[in-house]
């Protein structure tokens, strides 16, 4: 349901990247179920607008973002308040004070001076959010993930889809590890593309040219939202890290094979099932935004991989 644009606005703050808009998902649901007939403002970086539009619960966008997952500035809010804010960024006061110098009628927020503390550092990222909501009254199912289906056509339909990138270097899996994997699918009768954001051109070649694998199968750079959506819906597998095109996979239902290193899948894993595989050496927690790749990560061995994915895809013929 999309409200009117002179409904009553209600604001929620999730300023970070894809992936924490996809596991955001059930919550902005959840706030979008319990508010019909309220306009939904997310506040969140603008290249982000039309994935968060895509989600169906949110009816406009504010451009909010801010280096190295800091609070961004909210004080280019137009108009008057919201009639309800809500904060999905953080647990400190921070994030919650951005909403609160906008003067809203209410204000959601793990830092709230007067309720108990919520926040627990062991739970999965989807269930942390709908349980905070729910301790307002408000109902959010944390399996509730799924994207209607992209109207765009896919530039790779049936492929495999190799992302080697990540937003810090701890969660990026060396390249040539990934070349490895991107060979020995292609020698089993796969088709592999390879994918990466903008600056990430050197990585994906990589990656590319010691699979043997074609420069049209190189899509790098800012692919529009929906391109990116629908190469990943009707893709055979992606492979990756713990990264924003893993959730994207989960969020249509893609199978997925995501390398995990240095948090565990316990807290930003997909779901349990037979479609998504978890690649995870347990040890002690590092920094996700470290500068160098992190150990655990390091300890997935390219025929690991390889196992995991060829169990996920259909037997082809090499050509």
């Amino acid at each position: 349901m999309t409200a009117a644009p002179d409904a009553p606005r209600l604001l929620v703050l999730r300023a970070l990247g894809l992936g924490d808009l996809l596991t955001g998902v059930p919550a902005l649901r959840g706030i979008r179920r319990a508010h019909p007939d309220d306009h939904l403002v997310l506040a969140l970086p603008p290249a982000l607008t039309e994935a968060a539009l895509a989600t169906g619960a949110v009816d406009a966008v504010l451009p909010a973002e801010a280096p190295d997952r800091a609070v961004p500035s909210l004080e280019h809010w137009p108009g008057p308040p919201p009639r309800l804010a809500v904060d999905l960024h953080g647990n400190g006061p921070a994030s919650r004070d951005a909403l609160a110098v906008l003067r809203p009628r209410r204000l959601l927020a793990h830092a709230d001076p007067g309720r108990p503390p919520l926040w627990r550092a062991d739970e999965h990222e989807r269930e942390r959010w709908c349980r905070f909501l729910g301790s307002y009254g408000i109902a959010a199912d944390p399996s509730d993930v799924r994207l209607p289906s992209p109207a765009a056509p896919s530039p790779a339909p049936g492929a495999v889809v190799v992302h080697p990138g990540a937003d810090a270097a701890a969660r990026r899996w060396p390249a040539r590890r990934y070349a490895e994997v991107a060979r020995r699918l292609r020698d089993a009768g796969q088709r592999v593309v390879v994918t990466g954001g903008p600056g990430e051109e050197a990585l994906a070649r990589a990656v590319a040219e010691p699979a043997g694998i074609p420069g049209p199968d190189v899509l790098c750079g800012r692919l529009p939202f929906g391109v990116l959506s629908a190469l990943v819906a009707r893709a055979a597998l992606v492979v990756s890290g713990d990264t924003g095109l893993a959730h994207l996979a989960v969020a249509h239902a893609t199978p997925s094979v995501t390398l995990f290193g240095p948090v565990s899948p316990a807290l930003w894993g997909p779901p349990r099932g037979s479609r998504h595989v978890a690649l995870w050496h347990p040890g002690p927690p590092g920094d996700p935004h470290g500068t160098v790749p992190d150990p655990l990560l390091l300890l997935i061995r390219p025929a690991e991989v390889t196992t995991a994915a060829l169990a996920l895809l259909p037997v082809r013929p090499a050509p």
